[in-house]
C-alpha cells in the first residue's frame, strides 16, 4: 500500500472523485465525467486508500464495488460535501444572463407532455442555456449515475437515498382504438379487453407498465400481436386496424385523429417525477430549472376519469 497520508490533507476534490467513481464503479468513466484521465484518478485513489487504511474498492463482474468502509465513508463525506457545495453556490441566480448546459433525459411521454411548455419558458426566460434531450429508455437512472445526464424525468421509482427526487404530475392508463372498432362505443370489460387484438408499447427497455404488471398478478395475458418500442409509433399503426393499445391518459387524445379513447379496465394510476443527483442539486441554475418544470407540470390539465375502480373491474 502506499505511504500514509495525513488524513486531514484531503481535500474536497478527492473526496467527490471518491464518490463519483463509487457512483459510477469504474474509474475510466469517473475520469470522463471530470474531464480528466485515469491516472489522476489512480492517483487520488492511492492517497485515499493510504489515508483511510482501507483498500476501497474491489473489483467485480463488469466493473468494481466499494468495500463497506468505503461505502460509510462515501455516505457521511457526501453530506460534508453537499453543505459545501451549497456554500459556494451563488446566492442569487439570473436565467436572462445565465449560460451552461443541461442534459435532461426522458422519454416520448415527458417529451411530449412537459418538455414542450419548458422549452419555451426556457427560450424565453433563459435563452443562453442549452438543453440537450436523450432518450432514457431502460437506462435512465444508470445514466444519471455515469454522470452522462442531470435530470431524468419518468415514472420511475427511486429507492436509492444517493438520489433526489421531487414528483411532477399523475396519470393513469385508457384504451384508444380506431373509431370503427366494433368495442369503441361500447363499456370495455375486462375479459373483452384481454381477447382484443393489442399493440403494445414496449418503451425500448425491460420497462412494464403498471396495467401489464396487474395483468402478471392476475394470471392474465393480452392478446398481443403488435409491440412496438414508442407511444408515437400508434400514430402510423391504430388507424385501419383492429388493434386496441393502451396507454397514458394525457397523451391519447394525440395519437392520431381517427383514434377514439375509452376506459380502461385496469387503469393503474402512475406517478412522474423527476431524479437528480448531489452533483447538481446544490446548482443554482439546476434548481431553478426544477422548479420551472414543476410548475409546468402542476398546471397541465388533468381528468381523473379512473375513479371507476376495482369493482368495477371485478364485476366485469
Amino acid at each position: 500500500m502506499a505511504k500514509d497520508w495525513d488524513p486531514f490533507a484531503i481535500d474536497f476534490a478527492a473526496i467527490r472523485t471518491l464518490r463519483l467513481v463509487s457512483e459510477l464503479g469504474s474509474f475510466s468513466r469517473a475520469a470522463e465525467a471530470l474531464g480528466t484521465n485515469q491516472s489522476t484518478i489512480s492517483y487520488t485513489m492511492d492517497r485515499l486508500r493510504a489515508a483511510f487504511h482501507d483498500r476501497l474498492f474491489v473489483r467485480q463482474r463488469g466493473g468494481i464495488a466499494p468495500t463497506p468502509r468505503c461505502a460509510e465513508i462515501v455516505e457521511r463525506a457526501s453530506q460534508l460535501l453537499d453543505a459545501f457545495e451549497g456554500l459556494v453556490q451563488p446566492a442569487d441566480f439570473d436565467p436572462a444572463t445565465a449560460s451552461g448546459r443541461v442534459t435532461i433525459v426522458c422519454n416520448y411521454y415527458e417529451r411530449s407532455i412537459i418538455l414542450p411548455r419548458t422549452i419555451s419558458e426556457i427560450r424565453r426566460q433563459a435563452p443562453r442555456l442549452m438543453v440537450e434531450i436523450r432518450t432514457a429508455g431502460g437506462e435512465g437512472l444508470a445514466t444519471l449515475k455515469r454522470g452522462e445526464a442531470d435530470l431524468l424525468v419518468g415514472p420511475y421509482e427511486v429507492h436509492e437515498e444517493s438520489f433526489y427526487h421531487r414528483h411532477l404530475l399523475d396519470d393513469h392508463y385508457v384504451c384508444v382504438m380506431q373509431r370503427s372498432h366494433p368495442l369503441a362505443p361500447k363499456r370495455l370489460r375486462l375479459d373483452d379487453y384481454v381477447r382484443a387484438s393489442h399493440a403494445v408499447v414496449t418503451y425500448g427497455g425491460t420497462w412494464r407498465s403498471g396495467y401489464l404488471k396487474e395483468l402478471d398478478k392476475r394470471g392474465l395475458t393480452l392478446n398481443q400481436m403488435i409491440a412496438v418500442p414508442s407511444i408515437s409509433d400508434l400514430t402510423h399503426i391504430l388507424p385501419g386496424t383492429d388493434l386496441i393499445s393502451t396507454v397514458p391518459s394525457r397523451i391519447a387524445s394525440g395519437i392520431a385523429k381517427s383514434v377514439v379513447t375509452t376506459p380502461c379496465p385496469l387503469p393503474e394510476p402512475f406517478q412522474v417525477g423527476m431524479t437528480w443527483t448531489s452533483r447538481t442539486h446544490h446548482s443554482a441554475a439546476h434548481r431553478w430549472l426544477r422548479q420551472l418544470m414543476a410548475r409546468i407540470a402542476a398546471a397541465l390539465p388533468y381528468k381523473q376519469s379512473h375513479a371507476k375502480s376495482r369493482a368495477a373491474v371485478a364485476n366485469a
